[in-house]
């Protein structure tokens, strides 16, 4: 059975730095693009970051270009997201996802799969 197991969420001041962990079992991890998204009270999940399952491609949303990056270690079953300049507008339940692919996939549709969140919470 597969899983999706996200971790690294915390409260941390405006300014500061986390990563986020995603570890997966179930599949052949390198086979499938990943993707992390997010999603804030009262509002609908939005796509944050992919990467395809070579890691060779990655896509960014526009909000978090300049501060995300994406990453994978296929030889651990792991996608990272590491978040620097944090601002409060970043809190949100963080959530990875496996693509039904090896591509790098923007929306949510295209995601088969999704682990339970991680909680981010950035004061001001």
């Amino acid at each position: 059975q597969e899983h999706l197991v996200e971790s690294g969420g915390a409260l941390v001041q405006a300014g500061g730095s986390l990563r986020l962990s995603c570890a997966a079992s179930g599949r052949t991890f390198s086979n499938y693009g990943m993707g992390w998204f997010r999603q804030a009270p009262g509002k609908e999940r939005e796509f944050v970051a992919g990467i395809s399952g070579n890691g060779g491609t990655t896509y960014y949303a526009d909000s978090a270009k300049g501060r995300f990056t994406i990453s994978r270690d296929n030889a651990k079953n792991t996608v990272y997201l590491r978040v620097i300049i944090l601002k409060p507008e970043d809190t949100a339940f963080y959530y990875c996802a496996r693509s039904y692919t090896g591509a790098a996939c923007t929306r949510v549709s295209t995601h088969a799969n999704w682990g339970q969140g991680t909680q981010v919470t950035v004061s001001s």
